[in-house]
């Protein structure tokens, strides 16, 4: 229906009707002027040549001279020169009984002849004079006739001696009608192609804000719109106002938006460290039994290389148990020697195992000589929840890469895997806890490299390119004023 179209088209619709109502409304009232103007010029140019042939035609009727009389009632036909211009058809001098006197056509209106038998028209007249006082004029036109006739009496001394009657043929005045009316139509076109462009332009122009407004709040449903740009409208009237406190309104929502995903967040490090609370306890303690339990076996009894090693291995990776809980509490204070080149390997031999079951090629290239002022724990906590998140992401057979490096002031360490790309829903909640971005996995691990690196005062950031997954972890090398090395 027309009334549920956009505004973009009703508004412009609604004012191109209300130009071309008005322009036809002034064009027929301008017309219609026209019309009774040429109607009055025609009576008063008729009436002013009626008057003067009656004074005339008086001395003339008075001595009966026929002759001079058809002379004077034939001049005004002979002087006419314009062929489109307004004139009498002829002119008729009636006796008192209605008859023919004189007339500038003589072979269509012969002397004598009743005024009644010249035909329909002219018996509608004579029938109209009948009705007439002594001494008035008239205009007659009959029904359905295409003559005019104007009726002006001929008095000498009170005297009526009969009746001249101006015949116009209305073709001639329709003729110029018709012309101003052309030249009306024509104008009034011409204002139509010049005003109906423009109002469909300030049509658009001033529907064109709110029709953007209105798709921006229909999306409030799904997501957060967009701040209109300011350029937009820039007036003070009350669509500007309302553009105003739209863009407020964005503002607050977003300001909303972001209170409750930090609140959101709180709540989930307020769960993480309610449950790291509860289960830090009851993994220490068999923990330190197991490093008992090791300490009694080291001094009790003597071992071979392979079992040193064996044990060595087993110390530290209980060592690395323990202090990964004490990464999950954030408030933890760690001391801890500095990062080796012996650490990386550590890290290497701990994660080949979980790469051998899915059949995954490791790709290791760190280039660390020395020991470097960072935390050790931390630092391979890093490494392992990296290079374990890559291992599962990747596909059966796939690929896992390692590089770290020394640039300027930081250690780099860039990891990399040719898995299953990760969306941009999960970028979005990548480094949040409980937020798993794969099957496995309790949604910790990124959220705990988060944790550290943040201690470390580094930075860590995940993209995508050519179809490979990487995370860059960036840490600077300087000593940690909690003490961590």
């Amino acid at each position: 229906m027309f009334f549920n179209l956009s505004l973009r088209f009703k508004l412009p619709l609604w004012g191109s009707l209300l130009i071309v109502i008005t322009a036809l409304t002034l064009s027929l009232t301008f017309m219609g002027q026209a019309y009774d103007d040429l109607k009055q010029d025609i009576l008063r140019n008729s009436e002013d040549l009626g008057l003067t042939m009656s004074r005339a035609l008086v001395p003339l009727m008075l001595h009966d001279d026929l002759w001079l009389a058809f002379e004077m009632v034939s001049l005004p036909f002979q002087e006419n020169t314009h062929a489109d211009a307004v004139h009498a058809e002829s002119l008729i001098v009636l006796d008192p009984n209605r008859q023919v006197y004189v007339s500038s056509l003589p072979e269509r209106y012969p002397v004598l002849a009743k005024l009644s038998t010249l035909g329909r028209e002219f018996a509608y007249v004579d029938k109209s004079l009948g009705t007439l006082h002594e001494g008035e004029s008239s205009v007659m036109e009959a029904p359905d006739s295409s003559r005019l006739f104007i009726a002006l009496p001929i008095i000498a001394d009170g005297v009526t001696l009969g009746t001249l009657l101006v015949v116009h043929d209305t073709s001639s005045f329709w003729f110029r009608f018709l012309h101003f009316a052309d030249r009306a139509l024509w104008i009034t076109l011409i204002v139509l192609g010049v005003l109906l462009p423009i109002n469909w332009y300030w049509g658009q122009r001033m529907t064109q804000p709110l029709s953007l407004l209105a798709r921006q709040m229909e999306t409030i449903h799904d997501h957060l719109p967009e701040a209109l740009e300011p350029g937009i409208y820039v007036y003070g009237d009350e669509l500007g106002k309302l553009y105003k406190a739209f863009a407020e309104m964005v503002a607050q929502l977003k300001g909303k938006a972001l209170l409750e995903k930090q609140m959101i967040q709180s709540e989930r490090m307020a769960a993480v460290g309610r449950f790291t609370a509860s289960i830090a306890h009851e993994i220490n303690n068999p923990l330190g039994g197991m490093f008992n339990a090791i300490s009694t076996l080291k001094r009790h009894i003597p071992l071979d290389p392979i079992a040193q090693m064996t044990v060595s291995h087993l110390e530290r990776g209980l060592q690395q148990i323990r202090e990964t809980v004490a990464a999950l509490l954030v408030e933890a204070k760690l001391k801890s020697r500095h990062l080796a080149p012996q650490d990386f390997e550590d890290v290497h031999l701990l994660v080949t195992h979980e790469a051998h079951k899915k059949r995954v090629e490791l790709a290791w290239s760190v280039a660390i000589e020395d020991s470097l002022p960072l935390p050790s724990t931390l630092v391979r906590q890093i490494l392992i929840n990296l290079l374990l998140n890559a291992i599962q992401a990747a596909a059966d057979g796939g690929r896992v890469s390692l590089r770290a490096a020394i640039d300027k002031d930081n250690l780099l360490i860039r990891v990399e895997n040719d898995g299953k790309m990760l969306t941009p829903e999960q970028m979005g909640t990548l480094f949040e806890p409980f937020s798993r971005f794969s099957e496995q996995g309790n949604g910790l691990g990124l959220w705990v490299i988060y944790q550290i690196v943040q201690q470390l005062k580094g930075s860590v950031k995940a993209g995508v390119d050519a179809g490979i997954t990487h995370f860059l972890v960036v840490l600077p090398l300087t000593e940690q004023e909690d003490g961590n090395v």
